[in-house]
């Protein structure tokens, strides 16, 4: 019997789709079983022409949307689409209603709010009017009962008379004449007076009751003289209480409480402020004030600190105003201070000796100071900046600062221009301008200093002064020789020649200059130099610029304080006072200043201690708020651009701050997109205990410039496999750091192609799969080099090869002109005509 017998196929009825559906049963049997899809039937409304031109000039999205199928959803059909659209209509006019609803509501608020307040100020009128009518009224009535008593005590003289003596002496009140006089008008009468009626005597006790409690609430809170002796009252409520709290008992009878209106205020912003201090000023709930950091992007908590900038757009969200302010007003008491022309004396003027490495800086120096510096600097070269007095034979003293020249040295050099008068721009006759030369024109202009070319190393035979004039115009530094303004002289540091013509030079220009100070004023200066002396402790080479700085005087500078305990000039000799333009090491600090800093006089140690606490503190608000403003996008760039960048940790320990701050700047220089440099720690001192412990955690070498480790690092280094290295010249400490980096960077892969080989004929073969016969047609194919397979010059595989044979037997390589058979690992699809080319890859190691 047959499944279909006397049956029709299962149907939905209608046109529809077909299609076969797969029955499984149990025993392994099937059945296939006709099944049909009936679609649902859509009713498109049909629209006159007119409507919907109508209703796309209304709407042009419907009619971009409605016209163009290719611009709306997948699936949508027409009617679909003009449903949604005409939701997205009625959504519309419904929140366009809400809003006019809104408004409507709010304004019948506000009015109904200026109507109850014309109410209350209308009922308070009232009551205040009413009160004064019952004030006027019992002010009447007590008259007419004053007037009654008097009457009453002229007809009852001769009673009076008969009174007791106590009683004649009391004195009646107000409320008891008027009884005494309604009980005489009751005799005469003939109404019996033995008592006052009850109507009057209830009369009477009310109106006492309501002036003893109206008196009562409107002292209550006042303590009277009586009070005050006798040791009652005690601590009472303020007048102003009492007021508020009648003016809150009123406005409840008479409407409800009102709400208070949001105030808008001022909020007081200094440059740094905690995400709580702000919540309190604008009076607002610190959770309301991360959170709207948290939409801004910053992920902060109410402990962190923001900076002013965002902490004004924070108020601005809130609707109050911000009002920037300063909290440096503990920094006042070291404000500038104008000097009197009258107070102001000549001052020695301050000299910078810059220019390009061993082009004779120091040896210059040395021919003028008659000392020998240069031989106490390692390789030669100057590495801190010395600062010197000289006295010359005409009797002029002269403060000389001697830059380095080294291109690490950036900042040592401008710091030396900052605080100079003039700079003697020292320039080899035989090396003419090189690249820290132009760094220190350019140092020297933006000072905006005179300049004096000293043109050295004049007794060489390839001496060039012409060339160096020359060059100089290329930086707009015109000599007198070339019809200019800056003053050039020849000189030679080794034999003497042209040093007082350079003297008599800086001479001139000083006294053009007109350098005046005022040394009877707190002194000023500026630190050149800072360093950690193992037995003197911190020590900060100052070069003062106005004022005299004595012994024992307390100063502050940068985030470090402390007393003068000694000053030491340059020759190493102690002195009580340093005046304007002297360079002395200053003893006495709590700490290491940075080198650049600023040194204030200042009355007492309090205000030392609290500026430099403040700036210590301002400092750390700075730090913080960037680390606060860094957005989680930015933290998530940063990751994923250092994933592929290898870093190499340091830690850098100095003898003084300019020689840290140069080998840092040095060593951030080094690397590039694959491989870099990171300092982890850099400071100034011998190397302790602390840097071997940083050192062994991240893996890194400690490098000492110019320092030792003490007994107890050295030992922890030992113990702890940690590398220690010693430097004494720059030179050496980059050149070594930049050999380490090139270790991290991946060895560069290059290839070398060896031959080429054309396939002539394809065998397959049992066992091996498809063989290339093939003629090497260009140098050697190599069994162990790799192969590419190339179609019409374009490379259709890259592999190894699977066999090379000669004739029948495996070879290692095979030369030029024979020919040979080829397999490729997990490859078949050669043709003849293809051509293999044999090429073998080197790593070479890479350097920055």
């Amino acid at each position: 019997m047959s499944d279909k017998d006397d049956k029709k196929p299962l149907g939905l009825g209608g046109a529809g789709r077909s299609g076969q559906v797969k029955q499984s049963f149990s025993h392994g049997r099937t059945k296939s079983v006709v099944v049909e899809t009936k679609r649902k039937r859509v009713v498109v409304p049909k629209s006159s022409p007119a409507q919907t031109a109508a209703d796309k000039a209304k709407n042009p999205l419907t009619a971009r949307m409605a016209g163009d199928p290719s611009k709306r959803p997948a699936g949508i059909s027409d009617v679909e689409m003009e449903r949604r659209l005409k939701a997205l209509a009625a959504a519309k006019a419904r929140e366009a209603s809400d809003a006019a609803e809104r408004a409507a509501l709010d304004k019948q608020r506000e009015d109904d709010r200026a109507r109850r307040r014309a109410e209350i100020e209308a009922k308070a009128e009232e009551e205040r009017q009413r009160e004064e009518a019952i004030k006027a009224k019992a002010e009447e009535e007590a008259r007419v009962a004053r007037e009654a008593a008097e009457e009453a005590k002229r007809k009852d003289a001769p009673k009076q008379d008969r009174a007791k003596p106590a009683a004649a002496a009391k004195p009646a009140a107000p409320d008891q004449a008027a009884i005494e006089a309604a009980a005489s008008r009751a005799e005469t009468k003939g109404v019996s007076t033995s008592a006052p009626r009850k109507t009057d005597r209830e009369k009477v006790d009310r109106d006492k009751n309501n002036k003893t409690a109206r008196d009562d609430n409107r002292r209550a809170g006042k303590l009277s003289l009586n009070q005050a002796l006798n040791g009652e009252g005690g601590r009472q409520r303020s007048m102003a209480a009492m007021k508020r709290k009648q003016e809150k008992t009123r406005q409840k009878a008479m409407g409800g409480h009102q709400r208070a209106e949001k105030q808008f205020r001022e909020v007081k912003l200094p440059e740094t402020i905690v995400v709580q201090e702000l919540a309190n000023r604008m009076t607002e709930r610190a959770a309301d004030v991360v959170k709207t950091l948290m939409k801004m992007g910053m992920m902060v908590t109410m402990n962190q600190a923001i900076d002013a900038e965002t902490a004004e757009l924070v108020i601005e969200e809130f609707g109050h105003k911000a009002v920037r302010v300063s909290d440096a007003d503990v920094e006042q008491v070291i404000n500038t201070i104008d000097d009197n022309e009258a107070d102001l004396r000549p001052r020695p003027p301050i000299i910078t000796i810059m220019g390009h490495v061993d082009h004779g800086k120091t040896s210059l120096l040395d021919v003028i100071r008659k000392a020998n510096v240069v031989s106490g600097e390692a390789g030669g070269i100057t590495q801190h900046i010395g600062a010197y007095q000289v006295t010359t034979e005409s009797g002029a003293v002269l403060s000389f600062l001697d830059t380095p020249g080294h291109a690490a040295f950036t900042s040592m050099r401008a710091r030396g221009a900052h605080v100079t008068d003039i700079v003697v721009l020292v320039v080899a006759a035989d090396d003419a301008v090189m690249p820290q030369t132009v760094e220190a024109i350019n140092h020297a202009k933006a000072a905006g200093v005179p300049m004096i070319v000293a043109i050295n190393k004049i007794d060489k035979p390839a001496a060039d002064p012409n060339k160096v004039r020359t060059d100089l115009l290329q930086h707009e530094v015109v000599v007198e020789a070339m019809s200019g303004d800056v003053q050039d002289v020849e000189v030679s540091a080794k034999s003497g020649q042209g040093i007082d013509t350079l003297l008599e030079a800086i001479a001139l220009q000083a006294e053009i200059l007109e350098l005046k100070a005022n040394p009877n004023r707190a002194a000023q200066g500026a630190v050149i130099e800072a360093q950690l002396d193992v037995g003197r402790g911190p020590v900060a080479t100052v070069l003062v610029q106005h004022g005299t700085l004595k012994r024992g005087d307390i100063f502050v500078v940068g985030e470090q304080w402390g007393k003068v305990r000694a000053l030491i000039n340059d020759k190493g000799e102690r002195v009580e006072e340093a005046a304007p333009s002297v360079p002395v090491e200053v003893l006495g600090l709590n700490g290491t200043p940075e080198a650049g800093d600023v040194l204030n006089v200042v009355d007492t140690e309090a205000q030392a201690r609290e500026i430099a606490e403040f700036r210590m503190q301002q400092a750390k608000d700075k730090r913080a708020a960037a680390g606060a403003a860094t957005t989680l996008e930015q933290l998530m760039a940063k990751a994923k651009a250092d994933v592929n960048v290898a870093e190499l940790p340091v830690v850098v320990k100095a003898d003084v701050q300019g020689s840290a701050e140069a080998i840092v700047q040095a060593l951030e220089k080094v690397g590039n997109d694959e491989v870099r440099v990171r300092v982890l720690h850099y400071g100034v001192g011998a190397i302790t205990e602390s840097d071997i412990g940083l050192a062994e955690a991240s893996g890194a070498p400690v490098i000492g410039f110019n320092v030792r480790a003490n007994s107890p690092a050295r030992n922890a280094a030992n113990q702890k496999g940690v590398e220690i290295r010693y430097y004494s010249i720059i030179y050496d400490l980059v050149d070594d750091i930049k050999a380490a980096a090139s270790g991290l960077l991946s060895a560069e892969v290059r290839e070398n192609f060896i031959g080429y080989a054309s396939i002539k004929e394809v065998f397959k073969v049992t066992g091996i799969g498809k063989v290339a016969g093939c003629l090497v047609t260009e140098g050697i194919a190599r069994r162990s080099a790799g192969v590419r397979l190339l179609r019409d010059n374009v490379v259709i595989h890259e592999g190894t090869l699977k066999t090379l044979k000669r004739f029948k037997d495996e070879v290692k390589e095979v030369q030029s002109g024979q020919e040979c058979g080829m397999a490729f690992e997990n490859y078949e699809d050669i043709r003849p005509g293809d051509v293999i080319e044999i090429f073998e890859r080197e790593e070479v190691e890479r350097t920055l």
